[in-house]
């Protein structure tokens, strides 16, 4: 009887360890090498992308006839006979993107990957073939960090199970509050940290007490960044926020292909709000929605390749650095290096002609405080001549002065061939500190006639 209490209280202090000591918050270190990566290319593609729908979302509130449908009619459809995930990689590395995150599964249940869980996966599609595992493998290859998008509600789950279908409206699509839930998804949890070699990033969209703990205890140096950080959708904070944090973003107006009826963002809209992002202190997730057939829509596919020029030319602003106390000065933002050796000042353009190709511009940067020793370039240009243009001056002139480090500069890099290139210069700054603007106090005096 002694022995038997001695091994139940052997056991019972040996479970409290393993509590205590269960992880429950994102490893700082890995967290740091999170935000240095800055820029990810985000994917939506369900079964549902040969009607073009909102990924999933068809299926709240839905009929049982168009959710029978959706179950057994979409996999015969999923055929995408010019999937290349390599060419998606190349484009993601040309376009400065350190990281992937794929939507393994979302709400609707539809696996697409290899899973025992359910024959609700890609792997029972005309395709047959695991592309979770060929996308892993070919941004892998590219050196880019890999991230798995997973949904803990599964509306085939809840169809199944005489569950609503929707999002947080009811207790049983909670799994915390479903024990058959938990299971089903902690088993697709483990068989994708488990089956792809180590996955770096996990997206959980949807309630995930339960779910992080246990992907930890596989993974502890896994970065959960939905349910365990702020990932604004469609927005940016209004000032620098808490980091870590991560910004997710469409292209047009939808996650997944949408044929119609979706406009674009330009270029230059999506470069300056990575700029922004990154002077806030966040990373910035981009969404690509390939098409039926597997290719990067032509759209999405031209802005990747005006932000990798711009990325090509100016990238070490982006990466690897950290928000000032103040991060914008009216139409220039800040970053600055992690080990504070340069300060980046991001001069945004709304048009061409705010500083044309060619052309002497004089900037006043209060906020930086230079000295004899302080230098001003511009990245990816040499300053040095313009283009077909004889006995030009271009270099870079610095001044520090009482009031901020005054800069001329010439705008001179060519990478269009009528000289419009509409988007952000960047100055690098060596040399020189940032100082807190003062605000002078004032008072008004209450003198008759003052007011």
């Amino acid at each position: 009887m002694i022995r038997r209490l001695t091994l139940l209280s052997f056991f019972f202090c040996l479970s409290f360890l393993t509590q205590a000591q269960q992880q429950v918050t994102n490893n700082p270190e890995r967290i740091k090498w999170f935000q240095d990566l800055g820029f990810g290319m985000f994917i939506h593609w369900n079964v549902d992308v040969s009607l073009g729908a909102v990924i999933s979302h068809s299926l709240a509130g839905a009929s049982d006839e168009y959710v029978d449908r959706y179950i057994k009619e979409l996999p015969s459809f999923f055929n995408p006979k010019k999937f290349d995930p390599d060419e998606w990689a190349t484009m993601a590395r040309l376009a400065g993107m350190k990281y992937v995150v794929f939507t393994t599964k979302h709400h609707s249940g539809f696996c697409m990957f290899d899973t025992k869980s359910t024959p609700f996966n890609v792997m029972n599609t005309p395709f047959k073939r695991d592309v979770t595992k060929e996308i892993i493998d070919a941004f892998r290859k590219q050196g880019i960090a890999i991230g798995i998008y997973f949904s803990p509600e599964d509306f085939l789950f809840f169809h199944q199970n005489n569950i609503p279908l929707g999002r947080l409206q009811h207790e049983k699509q909670f799994p915390m509050n479903n024990p058959k839930l938990m299971d089903y998804d902690k088993q697709q949890v483990k068989e994708l940290l488990t089956n792809y070699g180590k996955i770096d990033i996990m997206f959980f969209d949807g309630p995930g007490d339960g779910l992080r703990e246990y992907a930890w205890s596989i993974n502890p140096d896994l970065v959960i960044t939905r349910d365990a950080m702020n990932t604004p959708e469609q927005n940016i904070p209004d000032k620098a926020s808490p980091r870590p944090w991560e910004a997710c973003y469409t292209m047009g107006t939808d996650w997944q292909y949408k044929p119609t009826n979706d406009p674009h963002k330009s270029g230059t809209e999506i470069i300056n709000m990575l700029i922004e992002i990154r002077a806030k202190g966040g990373n910035f997730l981009l969404n690509v929605g390939p098409k039926p057939n597997g290719e990067i829509q032509i759209e999405q596919e031209s802005l990747l390749r005006e932000i990798a020029l711009w990325n090509f030319a100016n990238r070490e602003a982006i990466y690897t650095v950290k928000p000032l106390p103040v991060i914008r000065d009216k139409n220039i933002w800040f970053t600055q290096s992690n080990d504070d050796k340069y300060i980046y000042a991001f001069v945004t353009r709304n048009t061409p002609g705010e500083w044309k190709y060619g052309e002497r511009r004089d900037f006043l940067l209060s906020m930086i405080e230079g000295n004899a020793k302080t230098k001003v370039s511009v990245l990816g240009y040499k300053s040095e001549l313009v283009e077909y243009v004889n006995n030009f001056d271009a270099s870079v002139k610095v001044s520090p002065t009482p009031i901020g480090l005054a800069v001329s500069a010439v705008n001179g890099q060519r990478f269009y061939t009528n000289r419009q290139w509409p988007n952000t210069v960047v100055l690098k700054i060596e040399n020189a500190k940032f100082k807190m603007p003062v605000e002078a106090k004032t008072s008004k005096s209450g003198i008759d006639g003052a007011k």
